[in-house]
């Protein structure tokens, strides 16, 4: 029997295109977005009409939408095997000028969304006594860059759900794996897709022309190395079917793609994984 396979996000970005390329595999895809009849109706209308794809409403944002959409997905499949929590939002500008409102803006998409997921698929895994979750964070999610703090904090707590859900759910047999992409050129960064940036205008002209001078300049880099390194976005839909047909058990924990880093996004996964046995070996002492 194929796997089913529940992923967020699916209008656009990495989602679509691992909804189809799932879809193509033979996987039974639920490909869950908002606004199915409004503004993603588009969208919606395109994946329907492909094999093995079935479009289920969800607002991550909204728990009685997560709960409806996961109850919709068991009725239409009767399991779901894997969950890959690829909705998300981005976000730019000055830490300072960000204002609170719009931090859990961000917050309520990026943490909380995935913790509803989390807690809606939970229940039907253990069930089942197996289960694969797949969180999409950042390259950068082991560390932090100007101008995109809250969006890269955000991404630090999924990074600290997925390892500690490993060590909580092993007994289960549902593994957790982030994965950790480089810049690609999507929705998301492109600009077609409306992020959630600093919103406090003042505080943005108190710091004057250098910080926007030094905003674009990591705009330029970030986008010429993209360039550069021709990166595609179907790099993660294939991770991630890569991940989906690897032997249970057997899955890491994180799994980067990202060409422009050039190994030392490996490097520092290898490196934090091991200064974390010797912590725990210090404190099991």
């Amino acid at each position: 029997m194929s796997q089913t396979i529940f992923i967020t996000g699916t209008s656009t970005g990495f989602g679509k295109l691992t909804a189809k390329t799932l879809a193509q595999a033979g996987y039974n895809v639920l490909a869950g977005m908002r606004g199915v009849k409004g503004k993603n109706a588009a969208a919606a209308a395109e994946l329907a009409q492909l094999p093995n794809i079935s479009v289920i409403e969800i607002d991550i944002t909204d728990d009685a939408s997560v709960q409806q959409a996961f109850e919709q997905a068991l009725k239409t499949a009767g399991r779901i095997d894997v969950l890959v929590n690829n909705a998300a939002v981005s976000g730019f500008g000055l830490m300072e000028a960000y204002s609170i409102d719009q931090v859990r803006r961000m917050f309520e998409v990026n943490v909380y969304g995935t913790l509803r997921t989390y807690q809606a698929v939970l229940p039907v895994m253990r069930a089942q006594k197996s289960g694969l979750i797949i969180n999409i964070t950042s390259g950068a999610s082991g560390h932090t860059l100007p101008f995109m703090v809250p969006y890269l904090a955000s991404k630090f707590v999924v990074e600290s759900i997925t390892e500690g859900a490993q060590a909580e759910l092993a007994g289960f047999n549902i593994e957790n794996v982030s994965i950790q992409p480089g810049v690609y050129p999507t929705e998301m960064t492109n600009g077609a897709k409306t992020g959630i940036d600093a919103d406090r205008s003042d505080i943005i002209d108190a710091y004057g022309p250098g910080a926007q001078e030094q905003f674009n300049a990591l705009g330029a880099a970030l986008f010429g190395k993209m360039a550069k390194f021709e990166m595609n976005p179907q790099t993660i839909a294939d991770g991630i079917l890569e991940l989906v047909q690897m032997k249970a058990g057997t899955r890491p924990l994180r799994f980067p793609l990202d060409a422009i880093a050039q190994g030392t996004d490996k490097e520092f996964i290898n490196a934090r994984a091991d200064i974390k046995a010797k912590w725990l070996a210090a404190y099991s002492e």
